[in-house]
Order: C-alpha cells, then structure tokens, then sequence
C-alpha cells in the first residue's frame, strides 16, 4: 500500500443479540448473550483507536477507520446514542445497521446530531416479498423509519439479501429505492447459517447468480448508486488479465481489513463467519490481528482450497468466506478456506 493512500479498516460492532423481528434468513440465533456494557465498549473503542494511532505511526499510513454498529437490532439498546457518542469522539465514522422500524423521528434526528455517516436499512423486495422474509408488517413499519432517517438529512442505504426467494423482484427493490429519493441500494447474498440455515435450499445456483449479477451491472440506476460487499460481484467488471499475486488488496474483508465484535465481546473474522478469534473483554484487539491463526490462514493463497486457491482474482476476490463456510458445514466439512461454491468466474479468466 503506497504510503499517503488511505486504507479503510472498519469494526462491524453487535451491540445486542435482540430483535423486533424474527427473519426467516438472518444468520444469527437470536439467543441471548451477555452483552458489553457501555464501559466495556468504551474500553474496546478506545483500544482499537490506539492500535489504528500506532499504527499510523509505525507504518507512516493514513488509515480511514470506521464503525458498523448493529444488532440484532440495536435501538433496542438503551445507551444506543451513549454508544455511538463514544465511537464518534474517538474520530471514528458511524454506519447504523438496521430494520429501521424503531427510527422514529426523535431518533432520526439524534442520529444526524451525533453525526453518523449512514444508515443501512433491509429491504427484502415489494411489501409482500418482504413480508413474507421480515414478518407481517415489517415493510410498513420499516418504510416509516425510512421516511424518518431521510427527513432527519442522512445517508440511507437499502440492503437486499438474494436468494431464490427475492432475486426475480431486485428490479422492484430499485424502484422502490428510486420512488423513495434513496441515495444507495446495496446487496449480498443469502448465507445460510443461523436462522437462515433452513433456507440452504433457497440459495441461488451459479448460473442465477451469474445471470442476475450480469443483469444488475447492466442496468443504469441514474442518481441511484448500486453498492455491494459481495467480492464476486465485484469481479463482474472486474480485469484479471494478469495474476494479481498474493498479498490481499480487496474482495472478502474476513481477516484483511476488518473484523467483527459480538455483542459478548467475542471477535470473529466477519459477522456470517461465527469462528471465534479471541474475546475483546480480555484479549488484546491488537494482539489477535496480529497473532490469530485463523486470522493468517484468511489471509495466505497457499491454504485456500478448490478453485479460490489457483483463481488469478484471489488477490481482489477470494469468494465470500462466509458462504464457503456455511456450504462446507452444510456437508460436513466445516472448511473456511474451502471455494465459494457460487462463483461463475473461471480460475483462469
């Protein structure tokens, strides 16, 4: 990384495992942990921010930090703007990740006050598709928030999860995103674990994944920006004229710019890939980037397996870990390195 290039690390922090809702895709359990308090979650802020400042002064970096706050459902939590605060006078950007169906506008508005960059909200398609995922009256309710967090001057993104049981409706998403002045709409695919491992079957084959993706990049949105943290997706208009090596630069951020801490303080790889690295409350958030073997093997070409371990792309790709993972488990292999078995780019081009 060249020195002056700004490289963005982010934290995706669960605050809580609660929820309004009981989806039938989300990949968490919704069993109850014991959550952080809000002196435990200053302690862990302030250590990364630490680590982020030497960082910068070790390697002459300029890093972009940023956090992902989200749930469950986090305006479930009581200290949700104590939280965000203390993030925020860390010198950290603030994206809120949630259902939107508690934004009312007291709340919207105390975002904007706090200064949080965006606000992703799920929709899953039309009113009945959604309902169907979310529960009934979910899309109303969410669509209020909306209205709310739009009012209020924020960012909104709208994300959609694709599966089999959403994908034929991604053009009414964009609809809805447009007929609503939404700035960004944003999507992934299904990972089936948690709640959302009864729907292994509802995942997209390849060539679907392939034919929607090719199908989205095609589409002119207008003011309306498309956005995704899928690395496959990514590599549609991707060139991959020449291997890419083996240092990470982009694609999967599992391991390589990022991390996700539970709301019990437990450190995982990426919120869909549940493999425990290490527990904020007691271990150092530096010392388990550093040393996690979990961690390194994310980040080694050698240990990937099937075609994500000889594809010229591995270096801006590497598949969705957490797809590959949940797949794997599926057949009993529990393998983490193992291919994205989605992927429709050939290894060689």
């Amino acid at each position: 990384m060249p020195v002056n290039t700004a490289f963005d690390f982010f934290i995706q922090m669960h605050i809580t495992e609660r929820c309004n809702l009981s989806c039938r895709h989300c990949y968490q359990t919704g069993m109850y942990v014991d959550e952080m308090s809000l002196p435990e979650i200053r302690d862990a802020v302030s250590e990364i921010a630490d680590t982020m400042n030497d960082w910068k002064e070790a390697y002459g970096m300029h890093f972009s930090p940023s956090f992902t706050v989200t749930g469950g459902e986090p305006f479930l939590r009581a200290d949700l703007f104590d939280i965000l605060s203390s993030i925020r006078n860390q010198g950290f950007d603030i994206s809120l990740l949630t259902n939107g169906i508690l934004a009312d506008d007291t709340r919207a508005k105390s975002l904007s006050a706090i200064g949080v960059k965006s606000v992703q909200v799920s929709i899953e398609g039309p009113e009945q598709i959604h309902d169907s995922i979310r529960g009934k009256g979910s899309f109303s309710g969410s669509r209020r928030g909306i209205r709310n967090l739009l009012d209020a001057g924020l960012t909104v993104t709208l994300n959609v999860t694709l599966s089999a049981l959403n994908a034929g409706y991604f053009t009414d998403s964009i609809e809805l995103a447009q007929a609503w002045n939404i700035q960004r709409l944003g999507f992934s695919r299904l990972v089936p674990s948690g709640r959302g491992e009864g729907l292994l079957k509802e995942t997209l084959s390849i060539e679907s994944v392939k034919d929607l993706y090719m199908k989205i990049f095609a589409l002119d949105t207008g003011a309306l920006e498309l956005v995704t943290g899928d690395p496959v997706a990514s590599q549609v208009t991707g060139s991959n004229s020449d291997d890419q090596g083996d240092i990470p630069m982009g694609g999967c951020a599992a391991g390589v710019s990022g991390l996700t801490i539970m709301p019990d303080g437990t450190m995982v790889p990426c919120r869909r890939l549940h493999i425990p690295i290490g527990n904020i409350r007691q271990d150092s958030f530096r010392e388990v980037w550093a040393t996690s073997g979990i961690l390194k093997a994310l980040r080694s070409r050698s240990r990937y397996r099937g075609k994500c371990g000889v594809c010229t792309r591995w270096a801006q790709c590497r598949g969705c870990r957490a797809i590959a993972y949940a797949f794997s488990r599926a057949q009993g292999e529990n393998d983490f390195l193992a291919e994205d078995p989605q992927c429709f780019i050939e290894p060689g081009g």
